[in-house]
């Protein structure tokens, strides 16, 4: 990987990921236009064509090469947006969507490429937005699960239509409106085969304009419901409770508008994660309702696994985990032997950081920071003095303030897992800037058949 980390000649940057909309407001239009030639695709895998006019168009569910005829839908200063009329071309990498939601639901973007080309895709993504940070990246190593039906937990939205129908199912793209579901293709089956029943049920209760959404969880060992209800119906609780033991399930509802409460109508679950990374037992995590989970299990293991074995913690290293969740990093680096101190902004993490140490005998320390703050994070990186490695797995926004403070108080060894691209590049320039260099980079396929990804990085500081 001899082009990791070379820096070109810096330009200023957005920090944004895919479009920059303009201040002009958005038309609404319905308009045709003359056949277009896809050229590339947007950050966000939609279609790139120009009009005779030479203005750019962003077509949806369009490919490289395809040639279309599309129908504007939304006129902007810069650019339009559009949809195909007609397909009068057709990509060698289309495929069949496997969903027959696709195109309504906002869930997926890219089932309409073959798997290969979206991983491509999301790579391509990567290596754009550091070249606009004057940075150079090879291909990055691609992780990636084995399975499409990969998504173990999902928020349905519930609602009752003018006309009395129940709909269960998800937004529709940059919109309020429900897409009636009775399944969903990336969900593990499990919770696939939970939807038609569910879908049916909701139909028997009373008072379904109670209900606000729903949560599905699949452990390896059950399948949890949570029910957002505004406010109890006595009937409709038994019923729920009659629902859970057809169907075998762990079923909650939090209740109320504002404080919502957690009641449980059925046992009450020990919800568990147990991660297996080579060479190590298995650990297992406990986690409660509300506490971040990803999404896709077996890729999670990968990444674990990937930061483990970058950092190759050993007895005597010292090593800090900022944005530690539940202590998805923390706890397997303390397997290998380090001390680790594991910070989060959550009280409730915090203290579920520290019951899964005890539980599993680790020497892990944790506190609660807002590590938003540019105090906090420059007296934490004081006080923790002399480090081996740091681990950043920040929310979107990223972790430009703590890359800024780790060139004052640099860390020999940084690795940054990020769920925005865009982000990532911002901060390694910082980084790169203080004098750390790239010696590791991977994109993780967490969301298939979406523009979204989780990419590592593994920084080192040379002075």
């Amino acid at each position: 990987m001899a082009m990791l980390g070379k820096r070109r000649p810096s330009r200023a940057a957005s920090g944004k990921s895919g479009l920059t909309r303009t201040s002009a407001p958005k038309t609404p239009v319905s308009s045709e236009s003359d056949s277009l030639v896809i050229e590339r695709l947007a950050h966000d895998g939609r279609g790139v064509a120009h009009n005779a006019a030479g203005k750019a168009v962003f077509v949806d569910r369009t490919l490289p090469g395809e040639r279309v005829e599309v129908a504007v839908h939304v006129n902007r200063k810069r650019f339009d947006e559009a949809h195909v009329k007609a397909l009068l071309s057709r990509s060698a990498q289309r495929v069949e969507p496997p969903c027959g939601y696709f195109g309504q639901c906002g869930g997926c973007q890219l089932q309409h490429m073959d798997i290969e080309t979206q991983r491509v895709h999301k790579q391509d993504v990567l290596r754009e937005l550091f070249a606009r940070q004057g940075i150079t990246l090879d291909t990055p190593r691609l992780l990636h699960g084995s399975t499409e039906h990969y998504r173990r937990r999902a928020r349905l939205g519930v609602k009752v239509d003018g006309q009395n129908n129940v709909l269960l199912g998800f937004r529709a793209a940059h919109s309020h409106r429900l897409i009636d579901i009775n399944q969903c293709y990336v969900l593990v089956e499990p919770l696939q085969a939970l939807l038609p029943p569910l879908r049916t049920f909701l139909t028997t209760l009373e008072a379904p304009r109670q209900v606000g959404h729903i949560e599905l969880l699949a452990t390896a060992s059950e399948c949890v419901l949570l029910v957002r209800q505004l406010k109890q119906h006595a009937g409709d609780t038994e019923r729920w409770q009659q629902f859970a033991e057809q169907q075998g399930i762990a079923l909650g509802a939090w209740v109320g508008r504002e404080s919502a409460e957690l009641h449980w109508y059925s046992a009450e679950p020990v919800l568990e994660e147990t991660l297996r990374i080579q060479g190590q037992p298995p650990l297992p995590l406990t986690f409660l309702p509300g506490d971040f989970l990803q999404v896709n299990a077996e890729v999670n293991q990968l990444m674990v696994a990937e930061v483990v074995a970058w950092l190759a913690p050993s007895p005597g290293q010292r090593i800090v985990d900022l944005f530690a969740g539940m202590g998805n990093f923390s706890l397997p680096l303390a397997m290998g032997g380090a001390q680790v101190h594991a910070v989060e902004g959550s009280p409730s993490m915090v203290a579920r950081i520290k019951t899964n140490a005890a539980r599993n005998q680790l020497d892990v320390s944790a506190q609660q920071a807002d590590l938003s703050d540019d105090a906090a994070i420059n007296g934490l990186l004081k006080a923790q003095g002399n480090l081996d490695a740091l681990v950043l797995d920040p929310p979107r926004n990223g972790a430009e303030s703590i890359c800024q403070a780790l060139g004052r108080y640099p860390v020999p060894r940084v690795a940054y897992v990020s769920c925005d691209p865009a982000t990532l590049a911002r901060d390694a320039a910082h980084l790169l800037h203080a004098g750390y260099r790239i010696k590791q980079v991977a994109v993780a396929d967490m969301f298939l058949h979406t523009a979204h990804m989780e990419t590592l990085m593994l920084f080192e500081y040379e002075g």
